[in-house]
């Protein structure tokens, strides 16, 4: 079959990934788009670009109809899902083959075998590859699920059977939480999937979670290209992905090879498949799941293998036979050194990963590593979709040089304006357990619990670097007209000002006073410092500031009425309070108005005005970014309000509900 127009039923970094190669072979590409993705890059990347419905996904990107329209009207012949939303879909894949399209992955059949753990894992022990003991049947009844989580052991992983990424997923430590665990992970599939299907499985103590990149044709041919070690995740969902493995021999690599090939083998399977497992300490590996599609992480296998894995796709689905061998494929894993990719998500670590929305300040990609990114500077980060927002990869003649190149990449990337993870994928790269190559999937729990993550208040370095951006700003767009050496000038000398901020929440306060262009003089508690800036070169959102006998680098951008900056590896947000009048003083009461700490969707609304609450008790639960987070009441006492509804979109900081004291007048809200 031939196709010469590939439409891309995707967005963000995959979408752009697939048009760089589809068009370095010629072919012509179209985009989709959202309400939320109007201006995004990928519709600037593509040669058409396709509106297909509002930004929620089962509006858009999951809309079938919506896509198939969008293939007819462009003229395309082909459809690459990418990964996420509709890439595992059999009956998408059966919809395109009807319109007429071919669909660039699996047939529809191998998806339906692979695409729902429970028959994924029949399969596979029938096929006699090794499984995580577990349950997996059609009985789905609360008690029977109980039942079965007693005869598995404790602690038990409970899983959404049609999906994966971490959503619908829970473990569970007792009999005691599991019915509660049982309903949130139902709620959650049912969200991402469509479908509440769960099956359980037996907890593995601190695994490795190892993964084999299969790839197909429909000739016969089926290969492995290696194995990723993708143990270091948050919230069940991966953070940091390497090949080869640290823990796998070449020996243990031909094993997991060679069952993963012949699972391929057992679904006629066509194109990019990845078979993941769990690796113990014993060294026996378990199968979990096959993901029929490309991987998010597929970059650090087409590093140390030295090709395109998207342009295999493309080729097989054309009908060409594979490249290589696997003998070929072996010679260039032994010779391919070693790759480690990072995913930057917008999030914020010091809350439990929450997801992080909103405008991009400024973006400045490092240099000399692979970042694959759909990322600029005044593009608006949509609560609708994953956190994800960037991939960078380094590769190398070793562990070391690979581990070296990219912890020096993430020092040199600046994104500004949206809190993300930067600063935390760092420390895990210096950790002395990953750099030891022991870091299993326990990593981030045991090394770097909740009260690791904190975020620390600001230092005297990080005050006295915003006083000086503020001063800077006001000087080049708050008092225009005269000479800078007049700024702050009076007749019994410059007189010191009063810079009041908000930085990153914490108040801070200093005096400051212009000292002659570009410089200033600051007294920040009993020290003088002098301060000056320097710009260098064309280099957007940097600058170089003296602060007493240190020099700083300096990346800033100031975005309404915040300035954001990093200074030695941190980011800060600084809003100015100079005139803003004081604020009161709490009472020292905990408050019962709880607000939305992100955009997001609200997913169930378990409480209604009237009712009395516990401390802790769940009261809302608020999906953003594929993610169900529930928030509790903060103390005991009557939800006096709601102000909003199960379905509707929350901003950050809206109040959504109000809990006050048993006799306390309730307020008009929904619900009320």
């Amino acid at each position: 079959m031939t196709f010469k127009t590939i439409l891309i039923a995707n967005r963000g970094e995959i979408a752009l990934r697939i048009i760089r190669t589809a068009r370095r072979l010629g072919f012509r590409t179209v985009a989709v788009y959202s309400d939320a993705d109007r201006d995004a890059p990928h519709c600037l990347a593509a040669d058409l670009a396709v509106h297909i419905g509002a930004s929620q996904p089962a509006a858009s990107y999951l809309n079938v109809a919506a896509l198939l329209a969008a293939a007819a009207a462009s003229g395309a012949d082909a459809v690459h899902p990418g990964y996420g939303f509709l890439a595992e879909n059999a009956d998408f894949a059966v919809a395109c083959g009807a319109a007429g399209l071919r669909f660039i992955g699996p047939s529809p059949d191998a998806m339906a075998a692979m695409g729902n753990k429970a028959g994924a894992k029949r399969l596979m022990l029938a096929a006699g590859v090794p499984c995580v003991p577990g349950y997996e049947g059609a009985d789905q009844s609360a008690q029977r699920m109980l039942d079965e989580a007693a005869l598995i052991g404790y602690p038990v992983m409970i899983k959404a059977a049609a999906g994966g990424g971490g959503r619908g997923m829970r473990l569970v430590a007792g009999a005691a939480d599991f019915p509660a665990a049982q309903q949130s992970a139902r709620s959650e599939a049912m969200h991402a999937f469509s479908s509440a299907e769960l099956i359980l499985e037996r907890a593995i103590a601190e695994p490795r979670h190892i993964e084999i990149q299969v790839f197909a044709d429909d000739h016969g041919n089926v290969v492995h290209l290696g194995e990723r070690d993708c143990s270091v995740q948050r919230r069940h969902q991966k953070v940091i992905e390497e090949s080869p493995s640290p823990a796998v021999t070449p020996q243990l690599r031909a094993r997991m090879g060679e069952v993963s090939i012949a699972a391929a083998r057992a679904i006629a399977y066509r194109g990019a498949g990845t078979l993941e497992f769990l690796l113990d300490s014993d060294g026996e590996f378990y199968f979990m799941e096959m993901n029929t599609r490309l991987q998010v992480e597929h970059a650090v296998t087409e590093a140390v293998v030295g090709v395109d894995l998207v342009e295999w796709q493309l080729r097989a689905a054309l009908g060409e036979a594979l490249p290589l061998n696997q003998e070929q494929v072996d010679q260039r894993l032994a010779a391919g050194g070693h790759a480690i990719e990072v995913r930057l998500c917008g999030e914020d670590p010091a809350q439990d990963f929450l997801p992080q929305s909103g405008g991009i300040a400024l973006w400045r990609a490092p240099a000399g590593v692979r970042g694959d990114h759909a990322l600029a500077s005044g593009l608006e980060v949509s609560p609708f979709y994953d956190s994800m927002l960037a991939k960078l990869v380094a590769h190398g003649r070793d562990r070391a040089e690979a581990l070296r190149r990219l912890a020096h990449a993430l020092d040199e990337c600046v994104l500004l304006g949206v809190k993300t993870n930067r600063r935390f994928l760092a420390r895990c790269l210096a950790h002395p357990a990953f750099i030891a190559g022991e870091a299993t999937t326990a990593f981030i729990g045991s090394c770097f619990p909740a009260t690791l993550r904190t975020q620390s208040a600001p230092d005297a370095t990080a005050v006295q670097v915003g006083a000086v951006l503020l001063a800077w700003q006001r000087s080049q767009f708050g008092q225009g007209g005269y000479a800078d050496e007049l700024r702050g000038w009076s007749s019994s000398g410059n007189y010191r000002q009063l810079c009041r901020f908000a930085l990153d929440g914490v108040a801070a306060e200093l005096h400051i006073a212009a000292a002659g262009t570009r410089s200033w003089d600051l007294w920040h508690g009993d020290q003088r410092i002098s301060a000056s800036v320097a710009t260098p070169g064309n280099t957007l959102g940097a600058c170089v500031l003296a602060l007493g006998d240190h020099t700083l680098q300096i990346d800033y951008a100031f975005a309404g009425a915040v300035c954001y900056y990093a200074v030695n590896g941190e980011e800060h947000a600084l809003i100015d309070t100079t005139y803003a009048p004081p604020e009161r003083e709490a009472n020292g009461n905990a408050s019962g108005r709880i607000a939305a700490p992100m955009n997001g969707r609200v997913a169930a609304l378990p409480v209604a005005a009237g009712e009395h609450v516990r401390a802790g008790q769940v009261v809302i639960v608020i999906e953003a970014m594929k993610m169900e987070h529930s928030m509790v009441a903060p103390r005991d006492g009557v939800v006096l309000a709601v102000f909003t509804e199960v379905g509707a979109q929350v901003a950050p900081g809206s109040v959504v509900i109000d809990i006050g004291d048993i006799h306390q007048p309730r307020e008009e809200g929904n619900g009320s």
